[in-house]
């Protein structure tokens, strides 16, 4: 379970003074005693800190990063997902070179229309080699012929840890994923519903260093 925002000022507190009395922890937030009594428990129990009588409260040596650790399992893929760019199935792969170029991304997501279900994805690498091919014109070629289609793609679940998305990007060496939810009807189809990056990631990182993670459970 993730700590709360007053639970880690505590856990700081005790971190920089301790031992020390759960009175002086309550002035320095300026709270009761007995308004920390449930948040105290939590990080006894949690391992976080000790207590003693007459002593006070103690930091166990649990460090900063066991504490990110727990912060980070508890953000899912679809607090950090972003919007898809994306382009219908029946466009031309030099459509594909537009909207990359007006959107400013290296990967767009192949869709069906109406309903946008995932059929597939292209990437710069994709288009450039496209284009390299002698007597090649972008403006006449089915996308279809330089994606990469559904069945090869590696995709997000929004519920799953945003960590676990994040090591699937590193093993398979790739920028983004596509976060999907399966069609009830067909769970071989897929509603696609957004993307994670490797922008996506590097965002929460640094928001979870300036002591924003957060604004993720709120």
């Amino acid at each position: 379970m993730p700590l709360s925002e007053r639970q880690k000022k505590i856990a700081e507190i005790v971190r920089q003074t301790g031992p020390v009395a759960g009175e002086t922890i309550a002035r320095e937030l300026g709270l009761s005693r007995a308004a920390l009594r449930s948040d105290l428990a939590i990080l006894t129990m949690s391992g976080i800190l000790d207590a003693r009588p007459r002593v006070g409260y103690f930091y166990t040596g649990k460090n900063t990063l066991g504490m990110l650790q727990e912060e980070l399992s508890s953000i899912t893929v679809e607090d950090i997902k972003s919007v898809p760019i994306v382009i219908g199935s029946d466009k031309s792969a030099y459509d594909a070179v537009l909207t990359m170029f007006l959107e400013d991304v290296g990967t767009v997501f192949v869709v069906e229309p109406p309903d946008g279900l995932l059929y597939g994805v292209v990437s710069r690498k994709d288009l450039l080699k496209a284009a390299l091919n002698a007597g090649s014109d972008l403006s006449h070629m089915p996308i279809a012929m330089v994606m990469t289609p559904l069945s090869k793609m590696i995709c997000a679940d929004p519920e799953e840890p945003a960590a676990q998305a994040a090591r699937r990007l590193m093993d398979h060496e790739i920028d983004c994923l596509p976060v999907v939810r399966k069609v009830e009807e067909d769970p071989k189809r897929l509603q696609l519903i957004g993307r994670v990056s490797k922008t996506n990631f590097t965002r929460l990182l640094v928001e979870l260093a300036e002591g924003k993670g957060g604004n993720y459970h709120s």
